[in-house]
């Protein structure tokens, strides 16, 4: 099998890097589960797969992407008779010399902003052995109608890793909300210090700060005001150890976005330690919480505020045992694997049945 991701961070990334968390995460699961798995990434990767690395930093420029492409291109190309099946989490034109190849199964996953032209002429060279899938419902939403000009789609969720998180199954009367994100307006920290005023609670922020382009006055002019180390308190970036600490102490995680957000992996990690989520119902928010189960999906501040008086109903332990069942890295694995398979069954049936035998 060989895997492919586009070469800007590296497999697991270092810091920030969520979609590269979530291929490590798989490429570990299928490499334990006994497949032999090339993956193609980053130089710096550190991966129980075989690595291909590629990539020409820093990565910008019509020529250097050119190039990357050239470079993967070439690479799936002489691998075309060696792998049972190439997953792309990566650019879709670098599968271009092996689109034609109905033989070869192929799944191309997307996380957001689909090029849709490109997809269509994908799905009309490919045919059935090329199926795409999104995080999240949210992704594909838009597709055109004519499985022609959209092709074939799923929806496989990203995964976490529970045992890096540390289900906390109670925590004290007054423990804080918590928002943890990037700090623009889309991801809507100010949402989240309304609400937490409202329901009369207190809030810890963290993330990283937007420094450049034009929300980078966001945090002085509407964050920062409130920032009283009482009510709201700003910590900064935090690492994994200091995200467990934080998600898994609070009463509840707030995400109260004003965009299509994909998926949100913070909202998985912190139903990885037992705590609830309250967002606003826009992107994947409605996929990931389950009323009333795992927490409250919401349309306004007013809203959210009331659905924080309601989160003493919710069993945290309920909350861990459904994040398990749906996006550990396990569970999502057993869903690729099926699709590898189905894909195979259609284009190399032999194989195929020889695999699962």
């Amino acid at each position: 099998m060989l895997i492919t991701v586009d070469p800007y961070i590296p497999v697991p990334p270092v810091l920030y890097g969520g979609i590269e968390r979530v291929i490590d995460l798989h490429v570990r699961e299928l490499v334990r589960r006994g497949h032999d798995v090339t993956l193609l990434a980053h130089p710096a990767s550190r991966t129980a797969a075989r690595l291909i690395p590629y990539g020409h930093p820093p990565h910008f420029g019509p020529i250097i992407r050119a190039q990357e492409l050239l470079q993967a291109g070439r690479v799936l190309w002489r691998l075309r008779h060696d792998v049972d099946v190439v997953h792309s989490f990566g650019r879709l034109a670098a599968m271009l010399p092996i689109l034609p190849l109905r033989q070869l199964p192929k799944v191309h996953s997307y996380q957001r902003d689909i090029p849709w032209k490109s997809v269509g002429r994908a799905a009309r060279m490919a045919g059935p052995s090329l199926v795409f899938t999104g995080c999240s419902e949210s992704v594909y939403r838009e597709r055109p109608p004519a499985p022609a000009e959209s092709g074939e789609w799923r929806t496989i969720p990203n995964s976490v890793d529970p045992s890096l998180y540390t289900a906390t199954v109670s925590v004290p009367a007054d423990a804080p909300l918590v928002f943890l994100g990037r700090l623009d307006p889309i991801k809507g920290a100010h949402h989240a210090i309304a609400i937490a005023r409202a329901a009369g609670r207190r809030l810890i922020i963290a993330g990283n700060r937007v420094t450049t382009g034009p929300d980078a006055g966001y945090f002085d002019a509407q964050i920062a005001p409130h920032i009283d180390g009482v009510h709201v308190d700003y910590v900064g970036p935090v690492n994994d150890t200091q995200k467990n600490t934080l998600l898994g102490g609070a009463a509840a995680f707030l995400m109260p976005i004003e965009w299509e957000e994909p998926f949100g992996i913070v909202m998985a990690e912190a139903l990885a330690c037992g705590t609830p989520v309250i967002g606003f119902a826009r992107g994947s928010v409605p996929d990931i919480v389950r009323e009333g189960v795992n927490g409250f999906s919401c349309r306004t501040v007013e809203e959210a505020a009331a659905a924080v008086h309601r989160i003493g109903r919710i069993d945290r332990a309920v909350v861990r045992a459904d994040c398990e069942a749906r996006y550990s890295g396990a569970v999502v694995a057993d869903t690729y694997e099926a699709l590898y398979l189905e894909v195979m069954g259609r284009v190399r049936p032999a194989r195929a049945a020889e695999m699962v035998a």
